[in-house]
């Protein structure tokens, strides 16, 4: 078994050197075709790495995933956190503005509203509604001019409120 391991590893040693006499052999040319089309006193060198690592494998970690996945959600938890405040903030910004549109808006209504009880006052201005009845020719009713809505005359004269059970309620 030994003889066949060190068979092996003579083979494969005699390979690496072939190969890597072949890479000495390359990189000579090289050298020399370069120092032949020079120009000057600095010579350019070139370094060849022939890598081959289509064989390798990545080993699996599992303290690197670990690690991995504990960031990423420390990092998820950091972006909701950050972005729950940025809408916080800018919620907070907008409502502001509402608020005071709306107290504008309320201004704006009082304003009308006071010139809305002012105008009412002026035009429900007794002294005015009389000056204007004497200028289309009206005068104060004489009694039995005025009918009241249940029938009766009115005779000028105060009337006493009277409670009346409708008929229905009666029987």
């Amino acid at each position: 078994m030994e003889q066949v391991m060190t068979a092996a590893t003579g083979m494969m040693g005699r390979a690496q050197r072939e190969r890597a006499e072949s890479f000495r052999e390359h990189n000579r040319s090289i050298f020399d075709q370069q120092r032949r089309a020079r120009r000057g006193p600095t010579p350019e060198i070139f370094f060849t790495k022939h890598l081959d690592n289509s064989r390798l494998v990545k080993a699996d970690d599992p303290e690197r995933r670990k690690e991995v996945r504990s960031f990423t959600i420390a990092m998820s938890v950091l972006f909701v956190l950050a972005m729950t405040y940025v809408w916080q903030h800018f919620s907070s910004i907008e409502m502001g503005y509402s608020i005071e549109s709306q107290k504008v808006q309320v201004e704006h209504l009082r304003e009308a509203n006071r010139q809305l009880r002012l105008t009412e006052a002026q035009l429900s201005d007794p002294d005015r509604i009389d000056k204007i009845a004497r200028q289309l020719g009206l005068d104060m009713p004489q009694p039995g001019q005025v009918v009241r809505p249940d029938g009766s005359f009115g005779t000028g004269a105060g009337v006493v409120a009277e409670a009346q059970v409708p008929g229905v309620l009666l029987r």
